[in-house]
């Protein structure tokens, strides 16, 4: 078992106001079998065409940004408009981050991001329906970076892909093991419970993102999880796959803060991780030997038709998710 899949266990065990319907799951699973469940064929909405190692560095720089787009006083989301259009959440943040390379401004450079300020992290997300928030918060996460990536791998995420195990847990030497250690960042955890999920959806948008030259070489995918964040606890309560306490929806319903660390936050999360992994196992045991899928297959079909909609979900001041 992988050690985020066996860090949550305990906490399923003990959960007090999140639970996992399994009737419910089993009637989820009896249908969702005979979808297609396919790989996204990419994670940008606009025509992206870097090199690889350029690619290995917008991913994972874009990675570290990745979080907090509704808005904790409004519960707006934060979309980035261009041409008319607007490119919700991760789309935006993405665009943005494209739109500034092509502009020139050199953001996936250990020394720039070292160096970044507010004042011109605004600039790169201008455009918005209203100002991206947690800058502070976001510059900082791209100095520590900065200052890592120049101290130790000449400024540059890929030379930090090429140093590690092609494994994500090898011995602590693996992708996500080390990204992890090296990079405080994508360290989300409470206590002994591991969620990295930006971590690991890194890892999921690399292997998307450079499939035609065959990803990162990683063999052991299939320890990927769900990436515990917002939107997918809210669609598998939407199915009912997930159950809440009374005082748990009515706090989530009238979007109160839920705090960071706190035993809402951590069951949410928690419960995330196991019921996609069970629910997997579910999807997999109605499908042939040829057709079997992994984790971040169902997370997509959770996330991707959801969060883009009105569907109310928690909200809690983080920089994990």
């Amino acid at each position: 078992m992988n050690p985020v899949l066996e860090s949550v266990l305990p906490v399923i065990e003990g959960s007090r106001d999140v639970a996992l319907d399994e009737a419910r799951l089993a009637d989820v699973a009896s249908w969702l079998a005979y979808e297609e469940l396919p790989v996204p064929p990419t994670f940008f909405r606009f025509p992206f065409e870097r090199s690889r190692e350029d690619a290995i560095d917008f991913v994972l720089v874009a990675s570290a940004l990745n979080f907090a787009y509704t808005d904790f006083a409004t519960h707006k989301r934060w979309d980035l408009v261009v041409g008319g259009r607007a490119y919700a959440d991760a789309d935006g943040l993405h665009l943005a981050l494209h739109r500034a390379l092509e502009e020139g401004v050199p953001a996936l450079d250990g020394a720039w991001l070292a160096e970044v300020t507010v004042e011109q992290l605004r600039d790169v997300f201008r455009g918005g329906t209203s100002e991206l928030q947690m800058l502070e918060e976001r510059a900082a996460i791209l100095r520590d970076i900065g200052v890592t990536l120049v101290e130790r791998y000449d400024g540059r995420f890929h030379n930090f892909a090429a140093s590690a195990s092609p494994r994500l847990y090898d011995d602590g030497r693996g992708f996500l093991e080390s990204l992890a250690r090296e990079f405080p960042r994508f360290d989300d955890r409470v206590g002994d419970v591991r969620f990295w999920k930006l971590a690991q959806l890194a890892v999921w948008i690399l292997e998307v993102t450079l499939r035609d030259g065959g990803g990162l070489g990683f063999d052991d995918l299939g320890e990927l999880t769900a990436f515990a964040d917002y939107i997918v606890p809210a669609a598998l309560n939407v199915m009912g796959v997930l159950k809440y306490s009374d005082e748990l929806a009515q706090a989530i319903a009238a979007g109160e803060l839920i705090e960071e660390g706190s035993s809402w936050e951590v069951e949410l999360r928690a419960h995330t991780i196991n019921a996609c992994s069970v629910l997997c196992d579910g999807v997999n045991e109605l499908r042939p030997p040829e057709l079997q899928v992994i984790v971040p297959q169902i997370d997509a079909r959770l996330w991707v038709p959801f969060h883009q909609t009105h569907l109310v979900h928690h909200l809690t001041r983080t920089i994990y998710y």
